[in-house]
């Protein structure tokens, strides 16, 4: 079918899109590709329609009439055809809301000399006649003749050169022949019913990435209850208006939780047999539940926007919690349980990988235990220590939860804005809202060599430690004030306000010379507040629960784990490679360096679980026992033996029936420098950190910063 035909059954109400579609999500660089590609001549791909004549519920506001006979609904290739209704026609779809177009793609502007795409840029394209909206090409708007007109007339003279005309009027061609353009269909035949159109439309978007499982799902559920979509998306939207801003995967994930205590099956939600269960569960949850719980976390987590969440699915086990509660609701020790639970799962990571699998885990918990809190509080402590240690703060910046946590902790405190003194839980109106500054102002650090030019004292300058919550007005009204003068100030203005967010009151360290002083401080602060924060909550009982390593491996590496295939067998070689032992005394010392870490061998980079056998075939003994002696060995060598027995915890667990070797490192208390020889043999002290999953070598010039900076009790 062409392009301009298709656009025009779109207007003429034969062709539909069904409700169980997912909105407009395409971006202006999507736009600009699809564009791009047709004036080229190039594959865009293809359009799947189902003709039926008992449709489903559709988008917008047409209804159908039985008398109008069969349509087409267009059930892949939607976002392809929107984005060129709008583009052509410069209008949004009737199937669409103004509201229901998240990024609108409209005002492409085209180069017709180059045929280059841009959205508008005024100092190119101002008075720049060869610069053209291209909807206006599209609807006859713009002729080629009127470029060569005003051309002319600015080059002030009769005519442009030739060349340069007919290469206009050719790339003008290009685009208006795209209304032409056949856009290839694939149809369903009438016969298919409801179940199966979906059915395929699920197939075919299963085989790509285009949707996501929850997506998916919804799209099934709409199926078979056609107001599912639009409910949900009411709620989300009255949600939104109180600060808490969720997508509609979020929903599906709930109500996967409420009616099948899961996380991962997501076809559980397919059938139609749900209906009814779904129905009621809906009812509940955006009557009641939603509400009570969200409002739990607001009052007693301090949690005034979604914003400062890190993750919201953390949210869902709550949620699951409170609804099968039911009318008895939550007592207020379920409540602190929950709440420090949260918490923890926020700067802990729990679901920053490996959602649906985790939540399979959490939600089962929630379902079969009678304390559900304290054994996932276990399960985080089993991953990782629950104290947050001052280190932590090093180098992170404002997206890290850390600084979430520092948030709620502040308005636990009823901290207040430096500049103009009001709390800083939500306040009216948007200039309120809240904001993060710098104490020490950024431009003045710049200066003073603590730029992008040094990773290390960059990190430091953007430090949540060198943050103070302000709100927008009180913001806007602070200039770049030196830190010494700035806090005197507030000190006077408002005699308790840095005490209550945590900043050294000693002026000495306001000093720009001690700034590095100021953050050490301040890190250890707030590392010793936020504990006693967290600890005082409430008292949670110890759960025994089983360490699940193969959930470990499942999330990946990162700052905190690492995967390596062998100790010391060369898999590409096949024989024993002492290099391979250098990089695991490597990784140990970046994990002392930084804050701790688990190193697993016997797993590869892409979490396959391969076990030790290879390793264990180079040793006499040819079993753990002479891969644990000659790992220990090694590290007695490199760093000590006090190192090795007091900061190393080793274990072989077991999975799939292959052996794997967890080593457990604890952050150290002094710094370790690692021996690595270079390509001729040559061996030479470096400094490893971890960061992010990998363990860098830091430079020279940042060595000593961080040393002192991280093990400043070393040196006392």
């Amino acid at each position: 079918m062409k392009i301009n035909h298709i656009l025009d059954k779109i207007d003429e109400n034969q062709l539909f899109v069904p409700a169980f579609q997912r909105e407009y999500v395409w971006k202006r660089k999507d736009a600009k590709n699809l564009i791009s590609s047709l004036i080229k001549d190039y594959p865009t791909g293809t359009m799947l329609t189902w003709e039926t004549n008992n449709p489903p519920e559709l988008k917008g506001s047409y209804k159908y009439d039985p008398r109008q006979g069969s349509v087409r609904l267009i059930l892949d290739g939607q976002q392809r055809i929107t984005t060129l209704y709008m583009l052509m026609k410069g209008e949004i779809p009737k199937y669409y809301k103004e509201k229901e177009i998240i990024h609108d793609v409209r005002n492409l502007y085209v180069n017709v000399e180059t045929l280059d795409l841009e959205y508008y840029k005024k100092t190119i394209m101002e008075n720049n006649p060869i610069w053209v909206n291209i909807t206006s090409i599209f609807k006859g708007q713009v002729r080629y003749i009127d470029i060569i007109e005003e051309l002319a007339i600015k080059g002030e003279v009769d005519r442009i050169a030739k060349e340069r005309e007919h290469k206009i009027y050719d790339n003008f061609l290009s685009i208006v022949k795209i209304r032409d353009r056949e856009f290839q269909e694939q149809i369903i035949p009438t016969k298919a019913s409801i179940k199966e159109a979906i059915d395929i439309f699920y197939i075919v978007n299963a085989s790509g990435v285009n949707l996501t499982d929850a997506e998916l799902a919804l799209a099934q559920i709409t199926g078979y209850w056609p107001e599912a979509r639009e409910l949900f998306k009411n709620k989300l939207s009255e949600l939104a208006e109180n600060g808490f801003v969720f997508r509609l995967d979020f929903i599906i994930y709930v109500l996967l939780g409420v009616l099948h205590s899961n996380g991962s099956r997501m076809e559980k939600l397919h059938s139609s047999d749900n209906l009814e269960n779904l129905k009621e569960a809906w009812e509940k949850l955006s009557n009641d539940t939603l509400d009570y719980a969200l409002n739990v976390m607001k009052s007693q987590a301090f949690i005034d926007h979604t914003k400062e969440i890190n993750s919201v699915f953390a949210l869902i086990p709550i949620i699951v919690y409170a609804f099968n509660k039911g009318k008895e609701k939550m007592s207020q020790s379920e409540i602190k349980k929950a709440v420090k639970w949260f918490f923890y799962s926020q700067i802990r990571n729990r679901y920053v990988s490996q959602l649906p699998q985790k939540l399979d885990k959490d939600l089962g918990i929630i379902q079969k235990e009678e304390n559900p809190f304290d054994k996932l509080l276990r399960i985080i402590e089993m991953e990782r220590p629950l104290e947050i240690s001052k280190d932590e703060f090093i180098g992170v910046g404002v997206q890290h939860p850390l600084w979430g946590l520092m948030k709620w902790y502040f308005k636990s405190k009823n901290a207040i804005c430096l500049s103009t003194g009001l709390s800083i839980r939500k306040n009216m109106g948007k200039k309120y809202d809240l904001e993060w500054d710098h104490i020490f102002p950024y431009s003045v650090l710049r200066d003073n060599g603590y730029n992008m030019n040094n990773r290390m004292k960059y990190a430091l300058a953007q430090e949540v430690t060198n943050r103070a919550i302000l709100t927008q007005v009180g913001n806007r009204t602070k200039s770049a004030k030196n830190a010494d003068g700035y806090l005197k100030e507030v000190k006077e203005k408002f005699p308790n306000s840095l005490k209550l967010q945590c900043i050294p009151e000693d002026e000495e360290l306001w000093k720009l010379d001690n700034f590095e002083l100021f953050l050490q401080k301040r890190r250890q602060i707030l590392a010793e507040e936020l504990n006693v924060f967290l600890n005082r909550i409430t008292s949670t009982e110890i759960e025994e629960v089983d360490v699940d390593i193969q959930e470990m491996i499942l999330s990946g590496e990162s700052n905190l784990v690492e995967f390596k295939t062998t100790l010391r067998y060369d898999m590409l070689k096949h024989i024993v490679n002492k290099k391979l032992e250098e990089v695991i005394l490597k990784t140990i010392a970046a994990f002392s360096n930084g804050q701790g870490g688990t190193l697993i061998m016997g797993v590869t980079d892409d979490m396959n679980i391969i076990g030790l056998e290879n390793d264990y075939n180079t040793f006499k003994d040819g079993n753990k026992d002479g891969f644990e002696l000659h790992l220990r060995n090694l590290v007695n060598k490199a760093y000590g033996v006090e190192f090795a027995s007091t900061n190393l915890q080793i274990t072989f667990p077991i999975i799939d029936e292959m052996e794997i070797c967890m080593v457990e490192i604890k952050p150290g208390n002094k710094p370790l420098f690692t021996n690595m020889s270079d390509k001729y043999g040559v061996k030479s002290e470096r400094f490893y950190l971890r960061s992010g999953n990998s363990s860098p070598e830091l430079p020279v010039s940042e060595i000593a910063r961080y040393v002192r900076s991280r093990f400043n009790d070393f040196f006392e």
